[in-house]
């Protein structure tokens, strides 16, 4: 076991399958010299050459069309989008192109797509947002979002070798917060919910940055015993944990950073009042992202997420419901 951060997991990880398949390789906007926007690359293009680590031009549509090019002929590229917020230009690639082309022609699309998501720093509208609803309903895609180091290099493992396409949602809030002793070589993490505390009073639901969130509001709130799940892959979702967590606790609170409408935390709400209303005994309470552009201004920004005392608030309501 290494101590590593999130963000020398996920660089970790990259490093384990490059040198595991001679398929994979990286590609996206200065991934190579700069080292990625975040640092994630830095010291691969040193190690595995510009073949493998390739700078692409600013065109995130040319980005996802060349790794599905690749995929259909064997290989298993990754690509980096500097921010979630840029997929949206390479969005028709995806959903139109990489998701359907098992349905359409019977070809495997491995491609993984990783997606620096979240806000929490300031980034403004065009670099904070949690796009992950975009693509949960787009037939033939997997997407997958950790909250933990040794999640992230698990389960990006987990994506790299999946015949499907994958969309990898990074959370930048955790790049250097989170530390944590992660298993050293090649890590498979299976896309499926965890416990990340256990509880039988009440469930907090959550994925990404807010499982952490949700863990300090949690920690020592009026003696109660609260469960944390921790979802890590929204497709495919793990149905079976979040309603084994609600039959557990009879009280859920689904939290979820990216807007509210249409959002996963909408999802998981849905399949709680669909097939585990009889073993509610309050109504499922929500906390979500106004549907607003997320603020610039730190302040306005910090009003706009879930924070640790709305968490509380809700929790406090719901038990005492």
């Amino acid at each position: 076991m290494a101590e590593m951060t999130y963000l020398e997991a996920i660089s970790d990880a990259l490093r384990e399958e490059l040198r595991a398949d001679e398929r994979v390789f990286v590609m996206g906007q200065d991934v190579g010299a700069m080292g990625g926007a975040f640092k994630v690359t830095d010291g691969l293009l040193e190690e595995f050459g510009p073949r493998r680590v390739i700078d692409t031009p600013l065109a995130e549509s040319g980005i996802v069309g060349t790794a599905v090019g690749a995929a259909v002929v064997g290989m298993r590229p990754v690509c980096e989008m500097q921010f979630a917020d840029f997929v949206a230009c390479g969005f028709d690639q995806l959903v139109n192109v990489a998701g359907k082309m098992h349905y359409r022609q019977r070809l495997a699309v491995p491609i993984t797509v990783r997606l620096p998501s979240g806000g929490g720093f300031s980034g403004g509208p065009f670099h904070s947002q949690n796009p992950e609803a975009w693509f949960m309903h787009a037939p033939g895609l997997k997407v997958l979002a950790p909250a933990t180091a040794a999640d992230a290099k698990g389960l990006l493992g987990c994506a790299i070798r999946d015949p499907n396409p994958v969309l990898f949602f990074e959370h930048k809030h955790l790049y250097r917060r989170v530390r944590e002793e992660v298993p050293e070589g090649r890590l498979l993490t299976p896309p499926c919910a965890r416990i990340a505390r256990g509880g039988d009073e009440l469930v907090v639901i959550a994925y990404g940055a807010m499982v952490w969130r949700a863990l300090e509001a949690t920690e020592d709130l009026d003696g109660a015993r609260i469960e944390v799940l921790d979802l890590r892959s929204l497709v495919p979702l793990d149905e079976r944990a979040i309603l084994d967590s609600v039959a557990r606790c009879s009280k859920a609170l689904v939290l979820d950073e990216a807007n509210a409408t249409c959002a996963a935390g909408a999802q998981v709400a849905a399949v709680i009042a669909d097939r585990g209303f009889e073993h509610l005994d309050a109504p499922v309470r929500r906390l979500a992202t106004p549907d607003v552009p997320i603020a610039f201004s730190p302040s306005l920004e910090h009003a706009l997420l879930p924070g640790v005392e709305s968490i509380r608030e809700a929790c406090r309501e719901l038990l005492a419901y």
